[in-house]
């Protein structure tokens, strides 16, 4: 086992995210789903399976960011946090530290007293390790779920939110994600055949139906059942997609499905495009300044970037990563992030011994 071992956590609320990092090199990283609403169970397979892939990793260093204190059987944040950095540290002991934004590194004695600031801290982990590599730079992290837009100037996060509240209220948290996202909150009315209609308001459909028929879903980002418990083929995203507008699958050929498809595309990008020119426009950084590009749901940033007229770098290529990982360091960000800033945390401790 190697005596520099790093494993970075990103406990999210529908996602386990982990990366091992050995010598400050991105070895592995992997995704399992982890529904936290349905009970703190799910964490315990997920590290049963970490175990299963990783035997030593025990025996390494535990870097942790969470989301997942958000899940809705936690009466509030507070105690979400508390209880999953519990479930951490009764399996990892001293070896678990946990990421509490500008206030650094925490061990579980301190967890209660910072709290707020280890709340879904996984979004400044991201930043931190970016503006540490380059001097400005605007994250762009799509996920199952989520996107962050995040600006770094001078190698400074000049985020105007700290926490989901503010980052909300500041466009820098945008509730949508290219798997989860119920399609009823993309947009009231929708084209169809040239013709606007009303949509309807339940969960009859995600964005992972629109992104399978448009072809940019990858199979393994694929990890949640559909609305209806379904199918994820073609003509079973077809049929729900169908049902947003009051329709049947049969009643249209499938270019005709495709091209509402990409319609919900549009809506989305629309409003994605909305909150970052909010962002951009409040930081002041020059046209030349890049995206960089991160999550399941990167290959939006392309669209974004060239409505900005700017350049996108994807977080993988920042990292030093073996060739197989390179593609789940660009999926799992945080994870990575947050056992690379710690690995560089320690790095700079023994060298000043």
């Amino acid at each position: 086992m190697p005596h520099d071992l790093v494993i970075g956590w990103d406990i999210g609320g529908a996602h386990v995210k982990a990366a091992r990092i050995e010598a400050g090199r991105v070895c592995d990283v992997m995704q399992w789903v982890c529904p936290l609403w349905q009970g703190v169970a799910h964490l315990d397979a997920v590290f049963e399976a970490a175990a299963q892939r990783w035997p030593d990793h025990r025996e390494g260093e535990h870097a942790v960011t969470m989301s997942g204190e958000m899940a809705d059987i936690f009466e509030d944040r507070e105690t979400g946090v508390a209880a999953l950095a519990s479930r951490l540290a009764s399996r990892f002991g001293e070896r678990a530290s946990f990421y509490a934004g500008h206030a650094g590194w925490q061990p579980y004695e301190a967890v209660a007293g910072n709290w707020a600031d280890i709340a879904s801290a996984n979004w400044h982990a991201t930043a931190a390790l970016i503006a540490a590599r380059m001097p400005a730079a605007v994250l762009v992290d799509i996920g199952s779920t989520t996107t962050d837009f995040i600006a770094i100037r001078e190698s400074v996060l000049v985020s105007r939110g700290t926490d989901d509240a503010a980052r909300l209220r500041s466009g820098e948290l945008v509730y949508q994600g290219v798997v989860r996202t119920p399609l009823c909150a993309l947009a009231p009315r929708i084209r169809f055949r040239g013709e606007p209609h009303n949509v309807m308001n339940e969960l009859f459909a995600t964005t992972a139906d629109v992104y399978r028929l448009t072809g940019e879903l990858d199979p393994p980002h694929d990890q949640h059942p559909a609305a209806d418990g379904g199918a994820k083929d073609g003509i079973a995203s077809c049929r729900r997609l169908a049902r947003m507008i009051g329709r049947d699958a049969h009643e249209a050929s499938m270019a005709d499905w495709v091209c509402f498809a990409r319609e919900w595309r549009k809506a989305q990008l629309a409003h994605l495009s909305t909150n970052l020119a909010q962002v951009l426009g409040r930081v002041g950084l020059g046209h030349d300044v890049v995206l960089v590009s991160a999550g399941c749901g990167a290959f939006l940033a392309d669209d974004l970037a060239a409505q900005f007229g700017r350049d996108v770098l994807s977080f993988a290529s920042l990292v030093d990563a073996d060739a197989c990982a390179a593609h789940w360091t660009q999926v799992c960000a945080p994870a990575v992030a947050v056992a690379l800033l710690r690995a560089d945390e320690r790095c700079a401790a023994e060298a000043a011994v």
